[in-house]
């Protein structure tokens, strides 16, 4: 991001002042639509920062931006830990804010970046909440048989945990994309990056038996073609939300912790491949993940359980 706002600053003219009827509001969506064309951001990810910067709006109450300093964007931050929000939400809306300021100093809207020295919130390592393979076992088998889109539910629990794919991942996965004889469907990550996943059997077995028997009743629902593979009950397009929301069912019908949620299938998989011997570059490539350094978090897991077992069974732990 640094790096496209030094393009930005040499590609632009000497800074301009800001139009005197330009709101704050169009400050935001002026940033929103830089990170789509120049920075080429995901949706997602776009759609954060712009949620981030609503909640710096709603603080600010009609006050101009141009008028903050860095003591207001700190009694902002603290307004933030008031509220009980967790260190790390806070990290990335304070990310959300320079970014945004930075933006605005190299489109001249301000002169001084006021945001600059405000500091993070100290972050630590958070090892990711994994799921033991007999909960996912219990998980797996958590959609109810007698539910009209069970065939549907089954098969993306099973690719979520078969690919660990992000939720996004799954419901952008396109029919022209899925390779079931071959074993493998191709998805398209952050930053439209796209790489191939292998599926396994219980996966295409799964995907199979949706495409033949349900699929086809649920698109005749909807008047437009539709590539998707996962689509709702309407025909179309899968929403993020209801995935984490049969995530949730699932979990409450296995006993597992309702408070799992699709990603943390995501770190299973990613934990249980490395039980399994499998090598941390391999895993980066199957995450998609664009660092190493992401992936490494995933040693921790490990080497917290074998802690534990260490501490259980040795006579001198």
């Amino acid at each position: 991001m640094a790096s496209k706002l030094k393009r930005h600053r040499q590609s632009s003219s000497t800074p301009r002042p800001a139009r005197a009827t330009s709101s704050t509001v169009d400050y935001v969506q002026r940033f929103a639509n830089y990170l789509r064309g120049e920075c080429h951001l995901a949706e997602n990810t776009i759609a954060a920062y712009v949620r981030d910067l609503r909640r710096l709006l709603a603080w600010l109450d009609g006050r101009p931006i141009r008028a903050l300093r860095l003591d207001d964007l700190s009694q902002y931050v603290a307004s933030l830990q008031r509220e009980g929000l967790a260190p790390p939400s806070i990290s990335r809306i304070i990310v959300s804010t320079r970014q945004f300021f930075k933006f605005l100093q190299l489109e001249g809207v301000i002169q001084d970046d006021p945001a600059e020295l405000l500091a993070t919130q100290r972050m630590w390592h958070r090892i990711p909440k994994a799921i033991t393979a007999r909960d996912v076992e219990r998980f797996l088998e958590a959609p109810p048989a007698c539910h009209p889109l069970r065939l549907r539910d089954r098969a993306i629990v099973e690719v979520l945990y078969a690919t660990g794919c992000r939720v996004s991942e799954v419901c952008d996965l396109l029919i022209a994309n899925l390779h079931l004889e071959e074993g493998y469907c191709q998805v398209e990550g952050k930053g439209g990056k796209q790489r191939i996943v292998p599926l396994g059997r219980r996966a295409v077995d799964a995907i199979r038996d949706y495409l033949r028997l349900l699929r086809p009743k649920l698109v005749r629902r909807c008047a437009d073609e539709v590539p998707w593979v996962f689509v709702s009950r309407n025909g179309k397009r899968l929403r993020r939300e209801a995935v984490w929301e049969l995530v949730k069912k699932c979990a409450l019908r296995s006993g597992i912790d309702p408070d799992v949620s699709p990603h943390w299938l995501r770190h299973s998989f990613a934990t249980h491949m490395l039980a399994g011997g499998a090598d941390l570059r391999q895993i980066q490539e199957l995450l998609g993940h664009a660092s190493i350094q992401t992936t490494q978090v995933y040693t921790q897991v490990d080497s917290s359980r074998i802690k534990k077992i260490h501490r259980q069974f040795h006579p001198r732990a």
